[in-house]
Formats: C-alpha cells, structure tokens, sequence
C-alpha cells in the first residue's frame, strides 16, 4: 500500500477527516508492523471553529496544527490519554487537524492486547486514547512526518466505499453544532 502523500493533507480538514476513513493507519514498534483501518475521525479547523485547539492562536501545545501538513500532532489530555491527529488544510485557514478516534485492528493484534492489557478485540481502538495505548503513540510522536515511511505512517486502504455517518463531535462544549465526527463500519 502506498503512503498518502503531503499533498492529500493540504485540501480542507473537513474533506480530509472524511477521507482518512478507510485508510490504513500503520506503527512500527520494534521492527513489527501494527496497524488498523481507520473507522472514526474529527475534524478541527480554525477561527470558525471554537472547539478546536488553534481557535486561541498558536501555542506551544497546538503549534504543529499551523505547521507543515501531513505531520502528527499529538497532545496529552485528562492527566492520562495521548491523542493521536493529522495536521491538515486548505489554504484558506492557517491551522487545522484531524482527530483520529477509533480503527478496526489489522496486524499486530497480540502486540496492541499487550499495550492495551485486554484481550477483547472490540476494546482495543475504540476511542482515541485506547489507540495510542495500543499504537504505543505518545508525545515523542509530535510531528513525525506522515507522508513517509518512519515509525508512524498512513497508507491507502482497500476500503472503495462504505457509508460515512456524520455527527456531532464527541467530548466539547463549544462548537456543538458542526458535525464533523465522521464514521464508518466496515
């Protein structure tokens, strides 16, 4: 599978969150291949968009969103969980990224039972911190170049079609009304 290049990244986050569906999210830890196909994404953009990291202006937590695209941005929140995003937009705004929630398990199963301590399949990338438990995908990630083939990458999936769901982002408060959590089941 190929990896997606920069320039998938650099188009609006909205269209790149829907996108990501069905593409393959892929780590390699101590030489072994884990990987899983991404099911549920979210996107943050800018300005227009108060639940989003960069609405206050750039950071030193959020910098990467207004950085190069395709780059990982990965920050740690409730004292316990990484979230994993996809530093993507359009030349419209100067930030924006995509959340990565939830991938259905493809390879290195065992190994993402052992990060996880489970071995219920259906537990472990169902949410955004389950998966960087699984992916082991931490702050050392921040800003790893996703358009080429390092310890973190997404390639093309086989997924052709499936029925994307649109709703309501999960865990704001603010920027309620934009339904941009986007799903699929495969």
């Amino acid at each position: 599978m190929s990896i997606l290049p920069r320039d998938f990244y650099a188009r609006d986050t909205v269209i790149v969150a829907k996108e990501l569906l069905g593409k393959n999210l892929v780590r390699l830890i101590d030489n072994k291949i884990v990987s899983g196909v991404i099911t549920e994404t979210e996107a943050y953009r800018y300005k227009d968009d108060p639940a989003s990291h960069a609405f206050v202006g750039m950071t030193e937590r959020n910098k990467a969103m207004f950085g190069e695209v395709g780059r990982a941005y990965v920050y740690f929140t409730y004292g316990m969980y990484h979230c994993f995003n996809v530093v993507a937009r359009g030349h419209k705004f100067d930030a924006g990224a995509v959340l990565i929630r939830t991938m259905k398990p493809q390879k290195g199963i065992s190994e993402m039972m052992k990060n996880r301590n489970t071995n219920k399949i259906s537990n472990l990338t169902n949410g955004p911190g389950k998966l960087t438990q699984a992916l082991q995908i931490t702050k050392k990630h921040y800003g790893v170049d996703l358009a080429r083939r390092t310890e973190l990458y997404i390639t093309n999936g086989k997924i052709i079609s499936a029925k994307i769901i649109a709703g309501r982002r999960i865990g704001i408060k603010t920027g309620i009304e934009k339904n941009w959590n986007f799903k699929i089941e495969i």
